[in-house]
């Protein structure tokens, strides 16, 4: 059997691009070479991996199954080349760091810092949603990633909490509810309400606390896109919950913030896998957030 990391590597590419130009293109090599490189996969393990048609590729059930295992070799190879060639100094490398979208700018300062110290580690970013994170990490996808609390799959996770801040109610200037100094759960009962995508933490929070307050919010819209929520908001779709330094951001005579009583908060975290050490650039990233990490301080700055 000759099958090398390389090859598996070309057949997970192709597997997400879902056709042979995409994935081509993404490997730089060409699509001819690329369809000769996954045949020689296929009669080296003895058996098709891909159903072809004109609509593009469909596993095999023998596909199905090499593509999570590959998935768990590929991890493992990148993290043996993390640690060997880690073994004087971090002076190369790579670090797959999973973010959310909303995270990106809250912790930019960290990632500019951990660049000017380690210049040499390429930083290979992924945006998810929070559970997108969760699963990319449990896959080992990623070393590690930017993402809120509480995670999902607490069992199989570690984290290390980074900030805290308050979650605003948004709500149109002219909304009856800006009336009142603070909103309660009990408050959305007749209101839409426009939310995170599901696979987002913050969408799982704000919708598990509903629930336990008794509340079947009416989601009327969904978005990955915090200012496309605010404009939503603006335009009359619905009210949403929004950290406070998003709130800032908005900066719109059209919206007016107030918060929950009780107060709810966005906490933000470091996560990676219990069960796999981390890698030499993750176990960096980390070390250095001890000493950025701003914890409940990040309270006192956000005051309506």
């Amino acid at each position: 059997m000759n099958t090398t990391i390389r090859s598996l590597n070309c057949f997970l590419a192709l597997v997400k691009c879902g056709n042979y130009t995409k994935a081509a293109d993404q490997l730089f090599m060409t699509q001819p070479t690329l369809s000769k490189m996954i045949q020689r996969l296929e009669e080296s393990l003895g058996t098709p991996l891909l159903v072809r048609s004109n609509q593009g590729i469909r596993l095999t059930p023998a596909g199905e199954h090499l593509k999570q295992t590959s998935e768990s070799i590929v991890g493992q190879w990148h993290r043996l080349q993390q640690e060997l060639g880690s073994l004087t100094d971090l002076t190369s490398g790579t670090l797959r760091l999973g973010i959310c979208p909303m995270l990106s700018s809250l912790m930019i300062e960290l990632l500019s810092q951990f660049r000017q110290r380690y210049p040499g580690v390429v930083l290979k970013m992924s945006e998810y949603g929070g559970y997108g994170c969760e699963q990319a990490l449990i896959a080992d996808k990623l070393d590690i990633a930017f993402t809120a609390l509480p995670v999902t799959h607490s069992e199989q996770l570690d984290y290390k909490q980074l900030a805290q801040y308050p979650l605003w109610v948004c709500l149109p200037h002219s909304h009856p509810l800006t009336e009142k100094t603070s909103i309660q759960w009990q408050d959305f009962h007749n209101e839409s309400f426009v939310l995170y995508n599901e696979d987002f933490s913050l969408a799982q929070l704000i919708s598990r606390l509903s629930q336990q307050n008794g509340v079947k919010l009416k989601v009327a819209f969904r978005s990955g896109q915090w200012d496309f929520l605010a404009t939503m908001v603006e335009n009359g779709m619905g009210l949403a919950l929004l950290p406070a330094p998003i709130c800032q951001k908005l900066n719109s005579a059209k919206l007016t913030f107030r918060p929950m009583e009780p107060a709810l908060h966005w906490d933000l975290a470091l996560i990676w896998r219990k069960s796999l050490p981390l890698t030499p650039a993750a176990d960096a990233l980390l070390t250095l957030s001890r000493n950025f990490a701003p914890g409940d301080l990040a309270l006192e700055e956000y005051n309506i």
